[in-house]
């Protein structure tokens, strides 16, 4: 049986590649359980993840076979399939390293979700992107009712989540949803060095500048500047922020 999930790395890079590639990375029980460990795993020995998708696409939603052969069997085994992604979307948030999705084809229903969970997002020129569940008589149920509103507003993401309108990568780029769309032929290359550019980082910096981005959400702002502060302060007593004011002030010139 084929793996639904791959994990590979390259040097200090974590690659996580969905693969189910003839039904389009569809997600089942198993490759939700699958993601979640992968991240995991993953974020113990690389300093940045880069979530694919194989066959040309990232991810087409929920595998409705799947979704038909679960609800035969009642709400518990349901359940599975919901809990299983939901916990591999959150778990990107919780993890001390950058996560990054990079789409290419179809970023679909709980596809979407997956972006829309991920601290990073790029595109490729041909990327589509909707949350499609209303088309087919369902509802979001891998965070995007939550998810979506936060990150384009009540409006746009209630308009978009109940008409299922398709995105351009231009498009959700616009609205805030990705940070670079890339050339057809430039993307894989353009995914890898902007993975390594993140890898050369101090991976304490990026760690800490991660959580207090995921705190400062949670909080007021007063508050969210007030542990900002603290951090900072905490951060500049170690070693390691000193040995980087240490290379700047130690070079004429140098590069911010």
């Amino acid at each position: 049986m084929t793996e639904p999930i791959l994990l590979s790395l390259d040097g200090n890079i974590a690659t996580i590649t969905l693969n189910r590639p003839e039904q389009l990375n569809a997600i089942t029980v198993e490759l939700g359980r699958a993601l979640e460990g992968a991240l995991v795993d993953a974020a113990r020995d690389a300093r940045v993840i880069v979530i694919r998708g194989s066959g040309g696409n990232f991810c087409a939603g929920g595998d409705f076979h799947e979704l038909e052969r679960l609800r035969a069997e009642g709400r518990a085994a349901l359940s599975k399939l919901f809990t299983n992604f939901a916990a591999a979307c959150a778990v990107i948030e919780t993890l001390p390293v950058p996560v990054i999705c990079a789409v290419e084809g179809y970023a679909m229903a709980g596809g979407f979700e997956l972006a829309q969970a991920a601290d990073i997002v790029l595109l490729h020129e041909n990327a589509i992107l909707a949350d499609t569940h209303t088309k087919f008589g369902q509802i979001p149920g891998g965070g995007g009712s939550q998810r979506l509103p936060r990150l384009v507003g009540r409006q746009r993401a209630l308009a978009h989540i109940l008409t299922s309108d398709r995105l351009t990568a231009a498009e959700a780029l616009s609205w805030g949803l990705a940070y670079r769309v890339y050339p057809a032929d430039e993307f894989d290359s353009a995914v890898t060095d902007f993975a390594r550019r993140l890898a050369q980082r101090d991976s304490e910096a990026l760690s800490k500048a991660k959580a207090l981005v995921y705190a400062g959400l949670r909080l007021p702002l007063a508050g969210g500047l007030d542990l900002e502060l603290r951090t900072v302060l905490d951060h500049l007593g170690e070693d390691e922020a000193g040995r980087g004011i240490a290379a700047f002030t130690g070079k004429e010139g140098g590069d911010r």
